[in-house]
């Protein structure tokens, strides 16, 4: 009787601590969910005593569990700093989530945030939702008041960044990926995000201090690898763009980018059998109807007129839009007349690329076609030498 007495005063003063000094003091209302579970651990006590019945070891465990397990469990938790309010809330947000109950699960957190503004875990969360319904000013100020809370959270950090660029604020977004490579240089993401702004930004310098700098600890990362390609043939150091690509394609086999690429840099040394093999490689996805089309071009060159109607036709079907393209082209003029409508019309397989691939691609076809001229007119000049000593 001593000892049911005891659990009974113990649960009470745990119970009228929960009450006042966590729900009352707080004006959290999350913790009516321990008071009640307490209650009937207080309750089951008072049927044993008075009743003399459930006196079993089931019904003994649930008196300790919950009439003071589960307080002094709270207790210990708060003692540490550990909010367990804001504990609830996160379990009931991922409950909800895992249901699908997004809206609730929103008002969940909605409701942590207000009540504590100080809650990483609010803020957090508030900020991926917000970021996947394509709120991104929203999930920025979340993303920023985490980071307020939680100066180490790197993951926040290029969130924010990948953010700021899809809102064409790259100087922003170069700035704070800055910021992060200070205290975190091995952070490889924040390395190819920053490398990828630097080009786009046409400061091939730095994007190749940077990713120089990130392929020491990430030798293996293919994209850093062919960014790096792309920055020094901005900088028309093709030899060493040429070298980075070839690697991209010995990391991965797949890679049909860096294929155009170095089918590109190789007509840019006018190697057209070497160009044919890399464009060859190529044909597939985005890069399918360009390649094919380079290739026609190839092919006119090298006088190999069927095989170039037939390629070009491969390009037309692949991409409507090569129809209207190569019609307007002087090198396939001799093959005008063989150059059909595209098969399916209504179909068009154009894949958008990005910034980053649209700006080398438009750059290697204007430095190749700057090239050809020159050697156009070089053997103009040649020529017209020969007959001058001729007469």
């Amino acid at each position: 009787m001593v000892e049911k007495i005891l659990v009974t005063l113990i649960s009470f003063i745990l119970f009228i601590y929960i009450f006042f000094f966590k729900m009352f003091k707080k004006n959290d209302t999350n913790y009516i969910i321990i008071l009640a579970i307490q209650a009937v651990g207080i309750l089951i006590n008072f049927i044993q005593i008075i009743f003399k019945v459930l006196n079993t070891t089931f019904w003994n465990i649930l008196i300790y569990l919950f009439g003071i397990v589960l307080p002094a469990l709270v207790f210990a938790l708060e003692y540490k700093n550990i909010n367990v309010s804001e504990m609830m809330h996160v379990c009931a947000y991922k409950i909800y989530m895992f249901f699908g109950n997004y809206k609730k699960a929103k008002e969940t957190l909605i409701n942590l945030a207000t009540k504590y503004p100080q809650s990483y875990y609010a803020h957090k969360f508030l900020a991926q939702m917000y970021e996947k319904e394509g709120g991104m000013r929203k999930a920025i100020e979340e993303y920023v008041k985490t980071l307020e809370i939680k100066r180490d959270d790197y993951k926040s950090y290029y969130r924010i960044s990948l953010l700021l660029k899809d809102l064409g604020r790259n100087k922003q977004a170069i700035q704070m990926l800055n910021n992060l490579l200070k205290v975190k240089p091995d952070h490889y993401e924040a390395s190819r995000l920053l490398g990828e702004l630097l080009i786009e930004n046409e400061d091939y310098k730095k994007a190749i201090t940077v990713i120089n700098k990130a392929l020491k600890a990430n030798e293996d990362k293919e994209d850093l690898v062919y960014n790096l390609g792309i920055a020094y043939a901005r900088t028309n150091d093709f030899s060493l763009a040429k070298k980075c690509f070839e690697k991209v394609i010995s990391l991965n086999n797949n890679n049909y980018n860096a294929y155009y690429r170095l089918g590109q840099i190789s007509l840019l040394y006018r190697d057209f059998d070497m160009a044919e093999n890399y464009f060859l490689n190529s044909t597939y996805q985005e890069k399918e109807a360009k390649s094919y089309y380079e290739l026609t071009k190839i092919y006119m060159m090298k006088n190999q007129k069927d095989k170039a109607a037939l390629t070009i036709q491969k390009a037309i079907n692949s991409d409507a839009k090569f129809y209207e393209i190569a019609k307007e082209e002087p090198i396939l003029f001799p093959i005008k007349n063989f150059i059909k409508k595209p098969e399916v019309v209504s179909e068009n397989k154009s894949i958008k690329e990005s910034k980053k691939e649209k700006m080398i691609e438009d750059y290697l076809n204007d430095t190749y076609n700057l090239t050809k001229i020159l050697n156009e007119q070089k053997d103009s000049k040649k020529s017209y030498e020969w007959n001058r000593k001729k007469k």
